[in-house]
Parts: structure tokens; sequence; C-alpha cells
């Protein structure tokens, strides 16, 4: 059946592997295409396999899903990454984030909070509201300040830009952002398009680490 979205689970832990892959299994717009029981595992079958979504567990032998994160995401195919986890406030979940996941599940999420997630992320949105997002970044931000290139990326953008940019570290839909700014769906996504390009982020939610990392979201307080 064409269409449908590819998925690759990643889990050291056979039974909930196993009940990934049936959880996938089970939705008629999935197609479970491979499992891998730890990062090293996953990076060769998402070479092999070119799934469409990953989900990734965090804490795995051999090769841990951070650094698998890190390899998956640096390859030209556009592999979205859903990160598991059973801590809400994780470092290693905030790294990941840093290293291009789209977003992240506590491993107690409900199956339809699951198949919500890979759907999300497929269609190019991250699965982490970006009011959540920032309760993680701000736990870690501190300790992992990036270069004062991201301040003078920030500094480039024109004014519109910069109120997409508050508005999407604000938690805003594209829909919400339309309605305040005064401004049509498709011109809001095309600037998040040409934001993406400018600052050299893939998704909402690295948007939103690097406007806390360079300090950007310090001019939004005063």
């Amino acid at each position: 059946m064409s269409g449908r979205i590819r998925v690759l689970v990643a889990e050291d832990d056979e039974v909930l592997r196993g009940s990934l892959c049936e959880l996938v299994a089970s939705d008629e717009s999935l197609v479970l295409v491979g499992e891998a029981r730890d990062g090293a595992e996953a990076i060769s079958a998402v070479h092999r396999l070119c799934p469409d979504v990953v989900l990734m567990d965090v804490r795995m032998p051999v090769l841990d899903g951070l650094e698998a994160t890190r390899v998956v995401c640096a390859t030209p195919a556009a592999v979205r990454v859903v990160i598991l986890t059973t801590f809400d406030l994780d470092e290693y979940v905030y790294e990941a984030l840093r290293a291009g996941a789209s977003g992240f599940l506590l491993k107690n999420a409900g199956p339809g909070e699951i198949l919500h997630a890979i759907h999300t992320v497929h269609n190019g949105l991250s699965l982490l509201a970006p009011e959540v997002t920032g309760r993680v970044i701000a736990e870690f931000a501190e300790r992992h300040q990036r270069a004062e290139s991201g301040v003078a990326r920030f500094a480039e953008l024109t004014d519109r830009e910069h109120d997409v940019v508050a508005a999407v570290v604000e938690g805003m839909s594209n829909d919400e952002i339309a309605t305040a700014l005064f401004l049509s769906r498709a011109t809001v996504k095309t600037y998040l398009s040409r934001l993406f390009d400018k600052l050299g982020v893939r998704d909402r939610t690295q948007l939103v680490i690097l406007a806390y990392e360079s300090g950007f979201v310090n001019t939004l307080r005063r």
C-alpha cells in the first residue's frame, strides 16, 4: 500500500519493543519496516530500510539513542526521530533534540499518543509543544551555551521574522500565529520555512532550542 509511513522501532527492552512493533502494525496508515536492539543496529537499519520515522530509545547498549540520533539526523534523508524516555526532564532528551530529534515521548505514553506522535513528526511538525520543549531546554541551556554565531543569526532577522520566532517560543500554532500577526496560514508557513533555512534548524523544536541558547528568549522577557 503506497503512501504509508515507514516506521523503525529502536528499543533494547524486548517486551516494550514487541509492544511498539505491534502497535505500529495495527495502524493501516503505517508500515513497520524493521526493529533494532541498540543504536548501532538502528543506524544500520536506517541506511538499509529508509524509514520515515524512528521511535528511538535513549538508553541502549553498544551505542545509545543520543549518538544514534545524531548520526541518523545528519544523513541527507529526511528521517524524523521520536525519542522514547522514562523521564520528562532528562539531559539526554535535551541533547537528542539538539542532535535533530523532532521531539520525545515518555515510555508510559498511551497507544493513541504514540500513533499521533508518528503522524505529527512525519508531517514536519514537532511532537513537543514549544512551551514544554522550553521546560526541558531551560533546565540545561545554561550548561550548553552555543557559540556567538547563534546570536548573530538572530540579529540578521527582520522584525517580522522576530515576531514569528517569538510566537513559536510562546507555543502558538500556525493558526494562532496567523491570527496574532494578521497573516495567512500560507504566509506563516513561508516565514517558518525561511526561518529554518536562515537559522540552520530542522524544525520548531530546534528553533526554540536555538532561541534559548542564543539568549534570544531573554530579549522577549524585557
